[in-house]
Formats: C-alpha cells, sequence, structure tokens
C-alpha cells in the first residue's frame, strides 16, 4: 500500500523535489499537494520577463494542470494550510480540508520584507514576489504615470525595468550609494547605473524612507534628510523573509527559518522542509540553486535512497536588464587576504574581476560580458589551485581561453546547471549517455535544461563537449520548439508538398524528437494545418490552449470572463437586456466596459458556461482567441460634426466580415470617422482612418508593453477598397506569419516593403481575398456548433480543472 505524502507549497522547490521523488520511486507515494496560489507550479524568478512584455503568464508556467492529473497527483490551489497536527499527521487548511499524511514536506518559500514605515498600508503600495503584484503594476500602468521602486538590489532593477516598459517613469531609491552592493563592487556597480540611466531609469542612491505620504492612495514618500519624491506606485524589494509561521504555529522548531539537519529533517518525525522556508547550518537562501539541491537531497531521503545529505550552497547570481548582463558570484570584494584580476572597457561597457584568495578563486563580478560566468563559477567550486595562473583566468594564455574539461570534470552529479529549471549535471550526462542527446536543443527537450532564461547554454555545451568530444557535439539550429530543427516556413512547406492533414501526421513524418510534440508546437500545428487545408484539416481541440477550450478567459481565482460579440462597440437595447438578465441569472460578480467596446461577464462559474452560452444566444466575441477580437469604432459622420466618413458601419461590416477567422496571434482593429482618430486606429493591427474623399489603411501598431504606432500601408477611395485590401493583408498575415507572432512583430520581421509589394496588383490581392473567403466559408460560431451536437457536457468535462479534490 502506497505511503501518503503531502506538500505544502506548489512552488519551485518542493514540487522540483516531488518531481524527482516520481522518477526515484514512481509507486511509493499517493501525492497531495497544497499552493495558496490559485496556479499551478510557475517559475517565479522569470516574473521580471513577464513583467518586461518578453514572456506572459503561460510562458513561466513549469507544470501545467495535466502534469498533476498525469501523475494522480490531488492538488488544492488557492488553498492555504493553517496547521500541521503532527501527533494525528494531519494537515488542515484554512477551508476546512483536512488530509493526513505518512511523510509531510513544508515548502513555504518567503515573504517579502515590507517596511514598517507610516503608510506603508496605502493603497499602490506593494512588493514584487508573485503574479498578482505582476498584474497589480499591469493595472496600475494604465491609470498612473510614476512609480517608485524601494530598493536598488537584483529584485528591485529588474522590478524597474519592467515599469519602464508599461511606460511608466520610474525612479529607484537605494539606503547604498552602489547598486546591487551585494553582489557588485563599487566600478561594476557605477558602470551599471550609467548604462540603467541611459535607458531612463532615475536613481535616488543613499536615501532612507522615512514615510510614505498620501491620503487613501500613495502620492509620494519623504526620506530622512527631509527631501520627497512624488509617486503613484511604490514597490518594495528590499529582501524575503522565510515565510515559518504556520510550521512554528505547529510545533516546528524555528529560528530565521524552519531549522533542518544536513537531510533536510526538522524536529518533527516525519516532516521535512525545504526551500527558502529553511535554515540550514545558520543560512536562509534566496536564490533557487541552493534550493534544487536541497530538494535532491529530500527527494532520495524520502525515496529510499543513500545520500551524503546536503552541506550548503555556493551561490551566484545574474541579472539581465534589457541587454545588460551582470554575473556574481562568491567573495568578490576586496579584501586585506585577496588580491585580484580586472579587466575594464568603459567604451566597450565590460567589466572582469576575478579574487583571488591563497591560489584558489573565490569570487568573481562580471559586467556586460558574462560569458566566463559558468567557469569561474566551477573554479569556485572546484577549489582548484591557480597559483602561477592567475592572469590566465580571464587573459588567457597564447590569446585562447583555458580549458573547461576539467572543470566539468571536478562538478559532482548533483550539481546544478540550470538553476531556472533545476537541472542537475548527472541529469544531462544521462539524457547524453541514455537518451542519446547530442546537442543544447536535444537537452532543452530532454530535461528542460536552458529551456527558461537561456543563460546556461555555455555550461550544457561544455557539459556536451565533455562528454561526447568537440566532434561529438551537434551544432543544430532553432526550430519552432525544441521538439524539431524545422523552422516554420520549412513546417509549412512539408505540409503543403506532403498533403498532411494533422498534427501527428507532421510529427512523424517530419522527424519530431519528442512524438507528443510539445504545448508550443502543438497549437502551432493546429493552426499551420488549418491555415493550408482549411477545407481538410478538422481543428484539433485538444491542441488549443485552455482559454480556446473554453471558449471562455480563465481568470487569477479559477473562474472565467465570458465576452459575447458586439459589433463595433455598437449594440441594441434587446441584446443588453437579455445580457443583464445572464448576469443576474448566473450571479456575475461583475459587468465590466472593455477598451474594445464590450461587456466583459467577470467571474463566470466554470460549470456554468455552457448553460449561459446557451442562454445568451450571441456570437462569442472570442475574447480568448488567436483570431480578430475587436472592431473599435467612433460615432463618425452619424452623429460627430468632425466625422467625415460612417465609421461605425464600416466597423461593423468589417467586423462582421472576418470574425471567427484564426489568425496567427489576437487581431486587433479600429476605425476612426476623421484624422482625430478617437478610436485609436493607429496603434491596432490594422486601423482605418476616414479622411475627405477616401480612407487611410494602418498596419503594424500595438497598444500593448510595447506599443508601436502604425505604418501607413495604402490610401484608397470606396468601403469596397477597405475590405478588399484589408482582406488580402490579414490573409498575406494568417500565411506568413510565425504562431503567436503579433502583426507588430511580424512587420518589422519582414518589412512593410515585401508587404506592399505582395499587396500591390490586383490580382494578387484578389486571390488572398479569395483564400481568405474559403477559410471564412467554413467557420461558424463554435458554441453554436458545440451546442447543436450536443458535445458540450462531455468537451467540459474533459477538461483540466485548477483544483481537484
Amino acid at each position: 500500500m502506497k505511503k501518503k505524502l503531502v506538500l505544502i507549497g506548489n512552488g519551485m522547490a518542493g514540487v522540483n523535489c516531488i518531481e524527482q521523488i516520481l522518477k526515484l520511486a514512481p509507486n511509493r507515494y499517493d501525492i497531495t499537494i497544497f499552493g495558496s496560489e490559485p496556479h499551478p507550479n510557475y517559475n517565479r524568478i522569470m516574473l521580471s520577463s513577464v513583467l518586461a512584455g518578453d514572456a506572459d503568464i503561460n510562458d513561466i508556467v513549469i507544470n501545467s494542470w495535466d502534469w498533476y492529473r498525469e501523475n494522480n497527483i490531488i492538488i488544492h490551489a488557492g488553498h492555504t494550510v493553517s496547521n500541521i497536527d503532527t501527533k494525528r499527521k494531519i494537515v488542515s487548511t484554512e477551508s476546512g480540508i483536512q488530509v493526513p499524511y505518512d511523510d509531510v514536506i513544508i515548502a513555504t518559500g518567503s515573504l517579502p520584507f515590507m517596511l514598517p514605515l507610516p503608510g506603508a498600508d496605502k493603497k499602490g503600495v506593494i512588493a514584487f514576489r508573485d503574479i498578482k503584484d505582476c498584474e497589480t503594476m499591469f493595472e496600475t500602468a494604465k491609470k498612473y504615470k510614476k512609480a517608485v521602486v524601494i530598493g536598488g538590489g537584483l529584485l528591485g532593477l529588474e522590478a524597474a525595468r519592467g515599469l519602464l516598459n508599461l511606460n511608466m517613469e520610474v525612479s529607484v531609491v537605494h539606503s547604498n550609494k552602489i547598486l546591487m552592493n551585494r553582489q557588485m563592487d563599487e566600478t561594476g556597480g557605477i558602470m551599471l547605473q550609467k548604462e540603467l540611466q541611459q535607458q531612463g531609469m532615475k536613481f535616488l542612491l543613499g536615501k532612507n524612507t522615512e514615510k510614505i505620504l498620501g491620503k487613501e492612495r500613495v502620492t509620494g514618500l519623504r526620506f530622512s534628510d527631509g527631501s520627497e519624491e512624488s509617486a503613484d506606485l511604490v514597490v518594495m524589494a528590499i529582501g524575503i523573509k522565510p515565510n515559518m509561521a504556520m510550521a512554528k504555529k505547529s510545533g516546528i522548531e524555528v529560528n530565521r527559518g524552519i531549522l533542518v539537519n544536513d537531510f533536510m529533517e526538522t524536529n518533527i518525525p516525519n516532516v521535512y522542509s525545504v526551500g527558502e522556508c529553511v535554515e540550514h547550518r545558520g543560512i536562509s537562501y534566496g536564490l533557487v540553486a541552493p534550493l534544487y539541491e536541497q530538494a535532491a537531497v529530500l527527494a532520495k531521503k524520502l525515496a529510499g535512497l543513500e545520500t551524503e545529505g546536503y552541506h550548503g550552497s555556493v551561490v551566484s547570481t545574474k541579472l539581465k536588464v534589457s541587454g545588460v548582463d551582470v554575473f556574481s558570484a562568491g567573495q568578490f570584494l576586496d579584501n586585506v587576504d585577496t588580491r585580484a584580476v580586472r579587466v575594464q572597457d568603459e567604451f566597450g561597457g565590460v567589466y572582469k574581476k576575478v579574487v583571488i584568495r591563497g591560489g584558489k578563486v573565490v569570487g568573481a563580478v562580471l559586467f556586460g560580458d558574462i560569458s566566463d560566468g559558468a567557469r569561474l563559477f566551477a573554479m569556485i567550486r572546484s577549489g582548484e589551485d591557480v597559483t602561477g595562473k592567475e592572469k590566465e583566468i580571464l587573459l588567457g594564455s597564447g590569446g585562447s581561453a583555458p580549458s573547461n574539461a576539467d572543470l566539468i570534470a571536478s562538478m559532482s552529479d548533483d550539481e546544478i546547471v540550470c538553476g531556472c529549471n533545476g537541472v542537475s549535471k548527472g541529469a544531462v550526462v544521462t539524457a547524453i549517455n541514455e537518451k542519446g542527446c547530442t546537442s543544447v536543443n536535444d537537452i532543452k527537450a530532454c530535461t528542460k535544461a536552458s529551456a527558461s532564461c537561456g543563460g546556461c547554454k555555455p555550461l550544457i555545451a561544455d557539459v556536451l563537449t565533455y562528454v561526447l568530444g568537440a566532434d561529438g557535439v551537434k551544432t543544430v539550429k532553432e526550430g519552432i520548439c525544441g521538439c524539431t530543427t524545422l523552422s516554420r516556413d520549412e513546417v509549412v512547406e512539408g505540409i503543403r508538398e506532403m498533403k498532411l492533414t494533422t498534427s501527428k501526421e507532421v510529427m512523424n513524418v517530419m522527424g519530431w524528437n519528442n512524438p507528443e510534440g510539445c504545448s508550443k508546437c502543438r497549437p502551432a500545428l493546429n493552426y499551420y494545418l488549418g491555415m493550408v487545408w482549411p477545407e481538410d484539416h478538422e481543428d484539433e481541440r485538444e491542441s488549443r490552449f485552455v482559454n480556446e477550450r473554453n471558449h471562455a478567459n480563465i481568470q487569477k481565482d479559477g473562474t472565467y470572463s465570458v465576452v459575447p460579440r458586439i459589433y463595433g462597440g455598437v449594440t441594441t437595447p434587446q441584446d443588453l437586456k437579455k445580457i443583464a438578465d445572464v448576469a443576474v441569472k448566473y450571479e456575475v460578480p461583475l459587468v465590466k466596459i472593455t477598451g474594445g467596446q464590450r461587456i466583459d461577464l467577470l467571474g463566470v462559474k466554470k460549470e456554468d458556461l455552457p448553460s449561459m452560452w446557451t442562454d445568451l444566444d450571441m456570437p462569442s466575441g472570442y475574447a480568448y482567441g488567436k483570431t480578430l477580437r475587436t472592431v473599435k469604432t467612433c460615432v463618425g459622420s452619424t452623429f460627430c460634426r468632425f466625422g467625415t466618413q460612417d465609421s461605425m458601419a464600416m466597423g461593423i461590416e468589417m467586423e462582421k466580415r472576418f470574425e471567427r477567422l484564426s489568425t496567427p496571434a489576437k487581431f486587433k482593429m479600429a476605425v476612426s470617422g476623421c484624422p482625430r482618430n478617437c478610436a485609436e486606429a493607429t496603434i491596432k493591427d490594422l486601423g482605418v482612418v476616414a479622411i475627405d474623399g477616401g480612407w487611410e489603411i494602418h498596419v503594424g501598431g500595438n497598444g500593448g508593453t510595447k506599443v508601436r504606432v502604425t505604418d501607413l500601408l495604402v490610401k484608397v477611395k470606396t468601403e469596397e477598397e477597405v475590405l478588399e485590401w484589408t482582406g488580402a493583408y490579414m490573409q498575406y498575415y494568417r500565411e506568413t506569419g510565425k504562431y503567436n507572432e503579433r502583426t507588430a512583430e511580424w512587420l518589422e520581421r519582414v518589412g512593410l516593403d515585401t508587404i506592399k509589394a505582395a499587396l500591390e496588383k490586383k490580382e494578387d490581392r484578389l486571390a488572398l481575398v479569395e483564400r481568405i473567403e474559403l477559410a471564412l466559408s467554413l467557420t461558424q460560431d463554435p458554441w453554436k456548433e458545440i451546442v447543436e451536437t450536443d458535445k458540450l457536457r462531455t468537451t467540459f468535462e474533459n477538461l483540466p480543472i485548477p483544483t481537484m479534490n
């Protein structure tokens, strides 16, 4: 009979431990996981990429809801554990759930440290710790302009860069006069400050915040020297503290964190702990690599295998802010018993420093060029004697860098080589020897190493070279995902030439490394197949993202957002009454007018979605899809004294003409009735602006985190020409765009001149229009299709849900 294992905390360290237990002893435990956030396990250190606009929430999910179900794990997301009864061996939550255990792991992580300042409880004062904090920053940036980040360390600078990308004015307050003073020396800190100032960041160094100003909402800060700084948003990013209150309440011994021995055992039998909540040998770690090392030790312990235990970690940190690379490890400051090798190029923006004590490398700082980071970190950990070769560490010997083979050989198998995903050197070597991996891409597909920030690619390449030799390593080009080396164009060409009509055929015939594909390539293939063969390809709903399968946007609390279609933002009293009646019937908590001139019903229960759409009996607004979302309009010449054309009629016609059409990414349009542009047509994927005697068609705009103003495509005279050029443009984008590539990125990649040339001849436009009309003729509203074929309930019963009891 299986033992019962309960994990408290759905974060990176705890779930990584579970992953390793499943590999080492897959049949040993029935597993239950509790997580306070209503999300699957995600990569918290990639939140800065989400805030910066380089990734979205789905990109940082480590294990999807499907993973829990496939491994028979019971997940209680959005439930906080309040107590562990260590005598009866029962875990209890605030919501009343009770689960017995044989072994329990506490991985509650850490809490952001909030300065106990007067006014710290005001609206607009937040931390930067989780998805909710990111969402708050996104919403604040829509209404306010000035942000202040308290903390000039690693996290604070990443938060500041993200807020700059949200078009906020950002000042960073730091009590020290050197940025990242825990990771940088004075020279590196000054170079970093100059670079970030050029990007628009402002700094208030050597300042101590005394008070947060404002009534209900923050308006500014006052410092101990009497000076003040205005602020609409204050982000505290000054550090973290172990989240140990629940453990302490349950009688588990704590100090600065939950006390554990070398085997991650607490003072209570069968109660273990890993991660940021832990104190081991007087140290609590806030970086991911040590936490994964702890998880590896505990996984072996719980799997019944021998382990030497955890003996502490030497840590390194890395910062990447809009092209600025910083690496720091070990004891990087000069001391009376240390000497250093330095290389500084202020014109090239490069600074390197290696600190040596007693013939051994004990620390390093790299700025601008961090390619030596993995090698230097390995030297720090190995303790290699470099006496007589000190200069060669940075300068090389005879113009060549020192070999890494001995350093790789000295690394233990448990040593983490990919901090983002917790992949050890041993896991990489196993993938090479047992799974035939011969390239960095192969390793990424097999182990997830280098799949997040990519900073470990040089080290992965070194491990490959060490195991296989230089001749055995393949240099492989990047494909559409880690499952293939084929590019978008090669995949589409193969689909056409070989008449492939299903994703399975593509993967088999075109030699996918992973025969099941992945979350990145499956939806892409489904789109490409539908685009190439609109008549022959049957939409593979299982390949679509959860929002598209549900025809509603999942919210952070597990409920859904339903948006019916409102053409051009124009509706009728009858439709408004229908929406109101449905909102009342299903007790919708919030009804919101969206920025796209639609009505959003928020807080809908998943089980209510089928009958709710049936009662609405309105087309879906596709607020969740990679398709035409909205056509925003002003009132135009119908009512406005400045209007030169009927923008409402034009917008409604365009929306009805192109709704339900699948596109590589979401597609937004707008029609303005005059050059005053009240519908904001010049930041849309396609915008139409009325002028005297005709229309301008603008393309390639984006109003998101990376704002892009449109380019003028063409001026036309008639409504028919607007529809013709719009259809041709959309089809050309459909046929040449990469999946998940917005038109702003696509236009910059292929070039405006290329697009104009493709659409210049009328016969070419009409051929594109003919193809788009064929695709449109085969579409229908998905809700009507499902209801009419009586598949609705089956569809929903097969979908994963955030909380499974």
